[in-house]
């Protein structure tokens, strides 16, 4: 099992397990084979590009009577930037950018959860990005629970929110690139 520490999502939870719901909370560790973040950010006012990170890991706790004591955290190692262009994707890891070697990690966790509808949530979380940790509204939705053909117990998220990159310290390019960062949290926990 991987260590609870961030990105998130941004970790988002749900435990209505497959043959009954359950009435008490569940611990999962984040799958990180099956979850992954997924970005999104302007290139000259031209197009989006798109990237994502490879390296995901986290836990969540959730209890389907009692929703909003859920719990998030997510970890993300910023050297597993990732956007399919090698020499794109060294710059961005380097100090102009995320700086992957002083601040390996980004971290996403939850602070308060509020039930918005049947399988929707608002998470007040605090993203940790370039050392600086700010306060973020994540819409959540749970994308489903069910059983593996080993057995265990899974349960999905997937969180979406913008931020804006300048908060972090990442001004470079600041008429290139977008100021805002729109970023996909999909993951798939096993239950501990």
């Amino acid at each position: 099992m991987r260590r609870s520490s961030l990105l998130a999502v941004v970790a988002l939870v749900g435990s209505a397990l497959a043959g009954g719901a359950s009435t008490e909370a569940a611990d999962f560790a984040i799958d990180p084979v099956h979850s992954m973040v997924v970005f999104k950010v302007n290139h000259l006012g031209v197009s989006n590009v798109y990237g994502r990170f490879n390296d995901i890991s986290g836990g969540f706790s959730f209890d389907p009577a009692s929703p909003t004591s859920a719990s998030f955290d997510v970890t993300v190692k910023a050297e597993s930037f990732d956007t399919h262009a090698e020499k794109r994707d060294q710059h961005v890891k380097g100090p102009d950018f995320l700086d992957a070697k002083q601040f390996p990690v980004i971290h996403l966790k939850s602070k308060s959860v509020k039930k918005t509808g049947e399988k929707s949530y608002q998470v007040m979380a605090d993203l940790e990005l370039r050392g600086v940790t700010k306060p973020v509204t994540v819409d959540v939705e749970q994308i489903g629970t069910g059983t593996d053909p080993r057995g265990t117990s899974r349960a999905g998220f997937e969180a979406k929110f913008v931020i804006n990159r300048m908060d972090y310290g990442v001004s470079f390019m600041p008429d290139g690139l977008g100021k805002e960062v729109t970023l996909i949290v999909s993951i798939e926990g096993t239950q501990k």
